[in-house]
């Protein structure tokens, strides 16, 4: 048995000893459960459990009064937690985690006592891979109303070169821990598919500290899970990091993580024993493009002497005043005036030093004192997808950043378009965040939403979340106005870049007001999707590439001309 399958079988040993904080449900539906008189019973003894537990409770789901394995069905076992949820939710309690293990057809009751009465291991999980029977589940009830999520969490997006710094150093930043010089720090924010564990973490931020009356709250082990949770519960603000990618082929994935999160300030890294380079130029463009307040950190200072550190930060004033922007240095006018003038103009450099600590400090104060920024222009609730998962037991999962408004568990949504522009009816099973599960989130959360109605299969990043109620129009086409950052040549009719808007990549034909586009002009352009339609809408900002060219643009107009119909391309 693995290690992971002994938490099963020391779950049942405890709870056929002494009862106590241990509860054994085969399932729990709805109909039968949630019942007059029967949910204030059940939620009575989850209450007996929490306080026997000191505050925490073991709910073994997909087991017989006895112990005996039996498992249930995936749909029934996410009805099962549903209703447990709804049970501790009445009890002042929440579900803090859950575990789940496959089970196979053998595993009855019966085999479970012929296994014991032979002196083996009463909770062996057999498997047979051809054979499923269902799930056997371990959740976690803890003492205290689920969480109440604030309103000052800041979403940062980080950017820069490859090798600068820039995961090594939001790795110090949320542990507090200094870098071996190896860049030991970055492996704090390497997100692996199996710590996706049920793929409810929407962790794509892949780093999250916080504050606590503006002190810093830091993660002691971030690749535990419940550290991370842990960060959620504890803290009053949360800083959250879109990390990207610093190689230039995979500036397309830079752009989705600028662009289809709902970013509050951008963080560029320039390490100093290198300097300004070409990536650099291009995140910097592509995070002033977008209206991002942003702040430049100098990384590897201590790799480097006192004159070079100062030649840097000459090249990326420069750099600035290019772009018409003001270089304002922490070092000289100190952090209370870099959080004063910070903005669409102003750009703070800090120089910082993951291995000696340097600057960090300083960023700490800027992350614990720079406002809320992005506020959403409608109230009601729009979530772009850009991922989703297949998990086992809780099925179809959306994760993304909620745009605007607020989505609660139990809601009924629309998401789509699909490739015809229909829109399909689903239900919000649970709401996760940063491992957390919570009853409500709100714009600028990066959350997974657990949806009932829909495979996993049918959702596709780009796809919007939307009340029922709503009345979506999504189009093929619609106009806009551009800025060209560069292109080789010039741009005409037919051109096919691939534009970016919120989280939807997708090729698409330019047709110039004027038949043409040089660099560095504005103008107006019809946009078309090649493939399938979105929802758009005026004044959504998107970036277009293709090779190295390079722009920004804005939506002016939909409807007139559109066809929310795939064409036969």
């Amino acid at each position: 048995m693995s290690a992971d399958r002994s938490v099963l079988r020391q779950a049942i040993e405890r709870g056929e000893r002494d009862g106590g904080a241990i509860e054994f449900k085969e399932r729990l539906t709805r109909e039968v459960h949630l019942a007059d008189g029967r949910k204030e019973s059940l939620a009575a003894q989850l209450r007996h459990r929490v306080l026997s537990g000191d505050g925490e409770a073991t709910y073994v789901v997909g087991v017989t009064d006895d112990g005996g394995i039996a498992g249930i069905p995936p749909e029934r076992f996410s009805e099962t937690m549903d209703v447990l949820s709804l049970l501790a939710e009445e009890a002042d309690a929440h579900i803090h985690d859950v575990e789940t293990w496959g089970v196979t057809a053998d595993e009855t009751a019966d085999d479970r006592r012929s296994v014991e009465t032979a002196g083996g291991d009463p909770g062996a999980v057999h498997r047979d891979d051809g054979d499923d029977r269902g799930l056997v589940g371990i959740a976690t009830i803890r003492e205290g109303s689920v969480l109440e999520t604030d309103d000052a969490h800041v979403v940062v997006g980080t950017a820069g070169h490859v090798d600068h710094g820039k995961s090594t150093l939001v790795g110090s930043l949320v542990t507090g821990q200094a870098d071996d010089g190896q860049g030991g720090t970055r492996g704090f924010l390497d997100v692996q598919p199996h710590e996706i564990e049920r793929g409810l973490s929407a962790d794509l931020s892949y780093a999250v500290y916080g504050f606590d009356d503006g002190d810093p709250v830091r993660m002691d082990n971030p690749h535990r899970k419940q550290d991370r949770a842990r960060i959620v519960e504890e803290a009053d603000r949360l800083v959250s990091f879109v990390d990207t990618v610093g190689h230039e082929p995979w500036l397309r994935t830079t752009i989705r993580g600028l662009v289809g999160q709902r970013i509050d300030y951008g963080l560029l890294v320039v390490a100093a024993d290198d300097g300004p380079t070409r990536t650099t130029r291009e995140h910097l463009g592509i995070l002033l493009a977008t209206e991002l307040p942003t702040i430049v950190a100098v990384t590897k200072t201590d790799l480097v002497s006192e004159e070079r550190i100062e030649e840097v930060s000459r090249e990326i004033e420069s750099l600035l005043r290019d772009v018409d922007r003001t270089p304002l240095s922490v070092e000289r006018h100190g952090v209370a005036t870099a959080i004063d003038e910070i903005g669409e103009s102003v750009v703070p450099i800090v120089r910082t030093s993951a291995v000696s600590g340097d600057g960090l400090g300083d960023l700490d104060t800027l992350f614990a004192s720079l406002p809320k920024r992005s506020t959403p222009d409608r109230e009601e609730f729009r979530m772009y997808v850009d991922r989703s998962y297949d998990v086992k037991g809780v099925g179809a999962v959306a994760s993304g950043t909620v745009n605007s408004g607020a989505v609660e568990t139990g809601d009924e949504l629309l998401v789509g378009p699909m490739a015809d522009g229909s829109f399909r009816e689903v239900e919000v099973r649970s709401i996760e965040m940063h491992y957390h599960r919570v009853d409500r989130a709100t714009a600028g959360r990066i959350v997974g939403i657990a949806l009932k109605g829909i495979p996993e299969s049918s959702l596709e990043r780009g796809m919007v979340l939307l009340p029922r109620t709503a009345d979506p129009e999504p189009v093929r086409e619609f106009e806009a106005e551009v800025v060209v950052l560069n292109h080789p040549t010039r741009i005409q009719s037919g051109y096919e870049p691939v534009v970016h808007l919120e989280t939807a990549s997708e090729a698409a034909e330019f047709t110039p007001e004027d038949g043409r586009l040089l660099p560095g002009d504005t103008g107006r352009t019809r946009v078309r999707f090649k493939f399938r339609p979105y929802l758009v809408e005026e004044g959504q900002r998107f970036v277009f590439r293709e090779g190295s060219s390079k722009g920004v643009g804005t939506v002016t107009g939909v409807g007139a001309g559109s066809d929310p119909a795939p064409a036969d391309d």
